[in-house]
């Protein structure tokens, strides 16, 4: 029998990829040590095809306070609903299943490019305001006691992943989680602490907060709104993801943003700012 086939970076659709994740077999091949949670990297085959995932199983979660313990990679699966929703798919395809250590989040392992292949998204820089081409987050304490202007790349798919946050209720984007691929994307992962029924919003994307929505995100948002109303397919989907609170809360902050018109900024009552920032 030939070897499988190695499934090249964007050469699947989305639809093709969720397939090989569901019904692939898994073999685990390491532990990303770095996570707070089990994280396990595996490949997976299927169908004489061969590809890298991630595995988070369930009984890998630690428990938080503020979130119901077992429910994080439900969480991720429903945030790559909404991704897909959007017509952005700014998360790698993430499926439920079970694995060799119990039910858990499977997602497609993304090789970020090398840094000489992608412009620079976040820098700290000694300066009061943010240079042309740049939107200012916030000084932060660097060392020897000097503070530096954490800045983010004035980027429309930043602008876009801002947005999906904003409607997720993003409680954990950091730098790390940003993925810029060699096919000029850029994708985000870990969305473990999302649909919060409380304002949870902490990211390093505050530069267009209280800024005008672009006409593309209104639109998006838009037809959020009409497919996460009760009845409709993706409604279905993710009330079996979420809570009905949350997702009464959902359609309050797609709802809330249309009404403003505006990029949310920070409420006050929660960190905006997620430790550590990367």
């Amino acid at each position: 029998m030939s070897a499988p086939e190695r499934i090249p970076s964007g050469r699947l659709t989305p639809a093709e990829l969720e397939e090989l994740l569901v019904h692939g077999e898994l073999t685990v091949l390491g532990r990303v040590r770095e996570a707070s949670n089990a994280v396990l990297y595996c490949s997976i085959t299927h169908e004489e095809r061969t590809g890298h995932c991630v595995y988070k199983p369930e009984a890998g979660e630690r428990p938080l306070w503020d979130f119901p313990d077992g429910t994080l990679a439900q969480r991720e699966v429903a945030a790559y609903e909404i991704s897909r929703a959007t017509g952005w798919d700014l998360i790698p395809p993430t499926v439920l299943r079970d694995g060799p250590y119990g039910r858990g989040m499977v997602q497609e392992w993304v090789d970020p490019s090398d840094e000489g292949d992608s412009p620079e998204l976040l820098a700290l820089v000694e300066a009061e305001e943010p240079e042309p081409g740049w939107k200012a987050v916030g000084f932060a304490q660097v060392e020897e006691g000097r503070t530096a202007l954490l800045v983010h790349a004035d980027d429309p798919r930043l602008r876009r992943l801002a947005v999906l946050d904003a409607v997720i209720n993003n409680g954990d984007r950091k730098g790390g989680h940003l993925l810029p691929t060699a096919d000029g994307r850029v994708l985000a992962i870990d969305h473990g602490v999302t649909f919060h029924v409380a304002d949870r919003l902490r990211t390093l994307l505050w530069g267009w907060a209280g800024d005008p929505l672009t006409e593309e995100a209104v639109a998006v948002l838009e037809r959020l709104a009409a497919e996460v109303a009760d009845g409709e397919p993706l409604a279905a989907r993710l009330a079996e993801r979420i809570t009905a609170d949350e997702l009464a809360a959902l359609r309050e902050r797609i709802a809330g943003m249309l009404r403003s018109g505006v990029h949310p900024q920070p409420g006050g009552e929660w960190p905006a700012i997620p430790w550590p920032p990367v």
